[in-house]
């Protein structure tokens, strides 16, 4: 699929008409249900078309590096010295959150509750099944079952996995310390689903299955979303109202290149698990109109998308933000 993906970009390339010539990217799966539907409405308003493969985060950069693609998506944001070494810009798109999801019998949305430490003892094959204690503590209210726990995670590079394995390690040290925060990591226990879209099809095939998605695919899978309790001792809903919550208090213009991450904010109402999708381009692109029209689609995105972002349950991008982020712009073409 990466060999076919290069392939179809170079033909693109190549067939692209110079008044109107095609933006590729790949990357996250993470933000593609958004992407579809913000291309289609852009393809509608402009003429202009984009092309996005969700190959995950990963596979994405290595694209971007490698000049297949105009741009690439991941929620893993690189730092400084990462991005002057592969010559890239970055910026947020768009804000979302990460819920664990499970196949048990008779369990609805928002019904089981978590701790952090609890997920990471999970997701470390420390807790087997369904019935252990440390999971009843927390859900006296449920009667579940003895049933063996199997772990779901991604099996590709992937910025989901990365936002994460970060907020398992601000939350057990034990994760920290065995398995830390990566895009890849070297799981405990369980087995692997390609992108978003394949541990949400594994954990619905799967009884007693446990994964972590982004609430999206929860919600279009029709899974049963577990509660995380934040930092301030809340179980909160995955919704507009806690994901705000989360970022509120993030002063964007103090973080060079925006490289911020959300995990675990303090505010009694943050959802604790978020993660921001970032787009990285190259900074100098040898054909300049390229990056030109890239900033084209997600300069109309972040002012006309916003409505299309909350419908499909991420949090858009606040103005001010949004004003940084094309001041960033400006000063990248100084």
């Amino acid at each position: 699929m990466r060999r076919s993906f290069a392939a179809m970009m170079v033909l693109c390339a190549m067939t692209a008409s110079a008044a109107a010539q095609e933006i590729v990217g790949s990357g996250s799966t993470f933000c593609y249900p958004v992407m579809v539907k913000l291309i289609e409405a852009y393809a509608r308003a402009s003429g202009v078309q984009v092309l996005f493969q969700p190959t995950g985060s990963a596979a994405g950069m290595i694209d971007v590096q490698h000049r297949v693609v105009d741009f690439a998506v991941s929620e893993a944001p690189l730092d400084e010295m990462q991005l002057m070494r592969d010559g890239l810009s970055q910026f947020p798109f768009v804000i979302g959150a990460i819920v664990p999801v499970v196949n048990i019998d008779g369990v609805s949305p928002g019904q089981l509750r978590f701790t952090g430490r609890l997920l990471a003892d999970i997701f470390l094959g420390k807790v087997t099944n369904w019935n252990d204690p440390a999971i009843a503590e927390l859900n006296p209210d449920l009667k579940l079952p003895n049933l063996a726990i199997l772990v779901i995670h991604r099996s590709d590079g992937s910025g989901t996995t990365y936002n994460w394995a970060w907020y398992l390690s601000t939350v057990s040290d034990e994760w920290k310390l065995k398995v830390g925060a990566y895009t890849s990591v070297g799981w405990p226990t369980g087995v692997g689903g390609k992108g978003n879209g394949g541990v949400a099809e594994k954990v619905a095939r799967v009884r007693g299955a446990i994964g972590y998605v982004d609430q999206t695919y929860a919600t279009s899978a029709k899974l049963a979303y577990g509660l995380v309790r934040n930092q301030a001792g809340n179980f909160v809903t995955p919704d507009t109202a806690s994901f705000q919550a989360a970022t509120a208090n993030v002063d964007w213009s103090k973080v060079r290149d925006f490289g911020v991450l959300l995990a675990n904010a303090p505010d009694p109402g943050a959802y604790p698990i978020m993660a921001t999708s970032f787009v990285m381009t190259r900074k100098y692109p040898p054909d300049p109109s390229r990056k030109r029209d890239t900033l084209g689609f997600f300069r109309w995105a972040l002012e006309h998308g916003q409505d299309l972002a909350s419908s499909l349950g991420y949090l858009p991008l606040p103005p001010q933000l949004v004003r940084l982020v094309e001041d960033s712009w400006s000063a990248d073409n100084r």
